[in-house]
Parts: C-alpha cells; structure tokens; sequence
C-alpha cells in the first residue's frame, strides 16, 4: 500500500501578500479600468507566482479604497503577533502570565472550505496499483527549471477521476482546494495555468506506445 504525508498542518505554500492589480482597456475612444484581487504566493526555490482571487470588474475610487482597506485586513498587514490562550466559554479561565485568554464558543465553530483528501488519495492509489511511475519516469523527465512533470501529470489526473473540466479551473480552482498537492509534497507552482497545457503536449508522442 503506498504512503503518502497526510499532515493536514503542513503548509506547501507561504501567502506573501495580496493587492488590486488594474487592467485597461479602450473601447470607443472611452478607458475602462477592471480591477482584480490578486495573490502573491511564495514557492519552491524561493520564487513568487501569482493567482488571481476574485474579478472585481469596473470599480469607483471609494469601491476601490473599501477594496484596499479590505485586503490589508485579510492579509494581515497591520496584524502584531502575540500569545493567545483558548478556553471554552463555559468553563472558567486559567490564568495565564504574559499572555490574553480568548473565550471560545465551541458550539459555534465551523468547518469551512475543507479541502478533499479522500479522493485524491484513492486517485493516487488506484496510480500505484497500476504502477504507472514504471512507464511514465523515464518519459517525463524533470524540466530544466525543475517542474516535476510526472507530478503534474498525476495531479491532472486525479482532476479528471475527480472532477472533470478545463486545465483552466484546475489551475484557477481545483488545484488550490483539493489534496493533491500536499500528497505529492508540490506547492502551488506546479498548477500555474501554462503548465497543465504543456503537460499534455509531453504526454501526446507517449500515447501509441501507452496503450500497446
């Protein structure tokens, strides 16, 4: 049975920051302004890529500031670290030197935008049992600037087991919510949008001698 590091703690990538990124364009002799929130993300070798968050289309400059005043929140900008100590709300704090008690409701705690581990895992599996590493190694190499294509290869995969639809919102969506991943220890870099479609062009000069 193959293993792979379930430590739903472990963290691939390190968010760096958001901004507004602004987009122009002329149409009858008039500028438009689209506005994006877009994400920094730190990965591997110490590079930054890019996601977009959320189009946000046409915005006015107090829709724009409420934007900004938004994203320094979320992302923390302003946020001193400190010490916190949890306590259920019904039962009395402890006290606790250098530090402040927050009381938590725990009847009140939800579970949001959980990632899906299952499935990924059982499409990995299922990979194994097939021993597809033995064909595929030797024909997708590691890329000059160390994109492990067959890591690539088995995340698109599980996408099409899981969840069919276009490299596009694999790379937009699916990537970033489910497992795979953290299962083949890859961060986010490995689901920038060209890479899914340069992973396919790989595959075709493979597919006569795959399926004899």
């Amino acid at each position: 049975m193959p293993t792979y590091p379930l430590d739903v703690f472990t963290v691939a990538c390190e968010n760096v920051g958001m901004f507004l990124r602004e987009k122009t364009r002329t149409k009858d002799g008039k500028t438009h302004r689209y506005w994006s929130v877009v994400e920094n993300r730190r990965v591997s070798g110490g590079r930054v890529v890019q996601r977009q968050v959320l189009y946000l289309g046409e915005l006015n400059d107090n829709q724009r500031a409420g934007w900004v005043r938004t994203i320094e929140v979320v992302s923390g900008k302003e946020h001193q670290p400190g010490q916190l100590a949890l306590f259920p709300d019904d039962r009395e704090a402890m006290p606790v030197p250098d530090g402040e008690t927050v009381r938590v409701r725990l009847d009140k705690i939800e579970l949001r935008h959980p990632r899906e581990w299952g499935a990924s895992w059982l499409g990995l599996y299922v990979w194994d049992m097939l021993e597809l590493d033995a064909f595929w190694r030797k024909r997708l190499p590691l890329s000059r600037k160390g994109t492990n294509w067959l890591n690539m290869l088995k995340a698109l995969v599980c996408y099409r087991l899981i969840d069919l639809g276009s490299e596009f919102r694999f790379h937009r969506e699916w990537y970033v919510r489910s497992a795979p991943g953290n299962l083949l220890s890859e961060d986010y870099s490995l689901a920038q949008k060209d890479k899914a479609y340069r992973c396919l062009d790989l595959l075709l000069e493979h597919r006569d001698e795959l399926f004899d």
